[in-house]
């Protein structure tokens, strides 16, 4: 058998690899198959030939070829990033969402001076990229020119980006002239108050990731393989949001994972919000949970579940025993399902804003902070937890109920979706190429398929 493309998925502790035909014409997912990524095993390129060796099982083939083959990977322990700019609320922040948006863990994040305990962090960190900003554009120079002098003397032979203040980038570069470091220069993160300018620094940041951040054990070689580029798996998910938001409008997407649980919002939010903000918020933002973790990190969901009131719930006392990374049994099952549901309404908090309320000379005024999800249409679950598990499209629109009327989370009447086939980061790896064929794949797995696809969001 003959596929036109085959994207693998190597995740941290999962190969998936999903076949696709016909993308020009009528777009369709041929199979599917999995194995685990051998990073211990010292070559993640046995986890791909298992996980091709299952596809070609499941479509009953003695002999499996394909046109292209492309790759998204997480399988090195993600991105590991350090963010440094001026002051929290601006420019750091403006670099932590582009960092976050193109798929990174986030190690670090300074603002202001880069004190000697921040450095010697960073140098423990030993991070895979370092992004500098600092400063809109023809103002504050000091302080980025300090710490990018500080930075430089830890002539790490990593990439650095420099998304800052545009009017010293010649003497930035001067700075990094004769170290290790790999230094690229794009256009500020923060050009002027108030106005974001993410894209270019994430699309640096996912250029890093491809040409310089292949870590794991046969990744190397992976990279000879496949065609284009290899994108971090959080990167792929948010890219498919992103392409989706073309045809569906303002939606929000979870990734419940073993690790970690992302949240993947893009809207523009409220003009009634959006008047009372007091810092803007990107269209499309990531926020990453590296403590909400249906398996690695179940002792945190436990914790914030509540041991006693889950033992209770579940009718047993010995929880740890249910902590497997594929639950089977009935009671693996439901355990599983529990902290689902409480990564969901605890990554949701962390995720949206809120309207508060402060005093002022004039009296009582009303402000708004963080990501306004109100607008959302459509909720999205994706990833092992969401759509494997039988109550996965019901814990999810249970997590999304909130009393607290200063909340900024979706409304009621928003429709939940589960990406049945489990293509989402498949789909924003093709969404490069295959735009149209993407969002046709993501619409049949999400029971969309009546929707008019030739539609555009406005």
């Amino acid at each position: 058998m003959k596929l036109e493309i085959i994207v693998a998925e190597i995740g941290s502790t999962t190969t998936v690899v999903s076949g696709f035909s016909d993308l020009g014409t009528a777009p369709v997912l041929v199979g599917q198959g999995q194995g685990p990524t051998t990073v211990e095993a010292g070559d993640v390129r046995r986890g791909l030939t298992l996980a091709l060796a299952d596809l070609r099982a499941n479509l009953g083939c003695d002999q499996l070829e394909w046109q292209h083959i492309y790759a998204c990977s997480s399988a090195a322990g993600g991105l590991k990033m350090t963010v440094h700019g001026l002051v929290y609320d601006m420019t750091a922040r403006a670099a932590r969402e582009a960092a976050l948006g193109a798929g990174a863990v986030l190690h670090q994040v300074t603002a202001g001076e880069i004190s000697p305990t921040d450095l010697e962090k960073t140098r423990q960190i030993s991070p895979n990229i370092i992004l500098l900003a600092g400063g809109v554009d023809y103002g504050e120079r000091k302080i980025i020119l300090d710490n990018s002098r500080k930075l430089a003397t830890l002539d790490l032979p990593i990439p650095l980006i420099y998304a800052g203040n545009v009017a010293i980038q010649e003497e930035i570069a001067e700075i990094f002239t004769g170290t290790r470091f790999l230094l690229e220069i794009v256009e500020n993160v923060y050009p002027h108050i108030d106005e974001l300018n993410i894209e270019p620094t994430r699309k640096a940041i996912q250029k890093a990731f491809e040409e310089h951040i292949i870590h794991a054990p046969g990744m190397g070689q992976i990279r000879e393989l496949v065609d284009g580029p290899i994108q971090p798996v959080p990167g792929a998910v948010l890219n498919a949001a992103i392409t989706l938001y073309g045809r569906l409008g303002d939606l929000l997407v979870f990734d419940v994972g073993g690790a970690t649980t992302d949240l993947h919002s893009v809207t523009p939010g409220s003009d009634e919000v959006n008047a009372i903000l007091i810092s803007p918020e990107p269209l499309a933002k990531r926020t990453v949970e590296g403590d909400l973790g249906v398996y690695i990190n179940a002792a945190n969901l436990m914790g914030l579940a509540g041991r006693e009131d889950l033992a209770a719930t579940l009718g047993r006392i010995d929880l740890d025993e249910l902590i497997v990374p594929i639950p089977k049994t009935a009671a693996e099952i439901a355990f599983a399902e529990a902290l689902a549901a409480k990564a969901v309404s605890t990554a949701l908090e962390r995720h949206a804003g809120s309207i508060r309320y402060m005093y002022g000379p004039g009296g009582r005024l009303k402000i708004a902070r963080g990501k306004d999800l109100t607008q959302v249409k459509y909720v999205i679950g994706t990833g092992g937890a969401l759509t494997r598990l039988p109550k996965g499209k019901e814990l999810l629109a249970v997590g999304l109920l909130s009393r607290n009327p200063d909340f900024l989370g979706p409304s009621r009447e928003v429709k939940v979706l589960i990406d049945r086939h489990y293509i989402m980061a498949a789909a924003g790896v093709l969404a490069s190429s295959h735009p149209q064929a993407a969002i046709t794949l993501m619409l049949k797995s999400l029971d969309l398929e009546g929707f008019d696809v030739s539609q555009t969001n406005n």
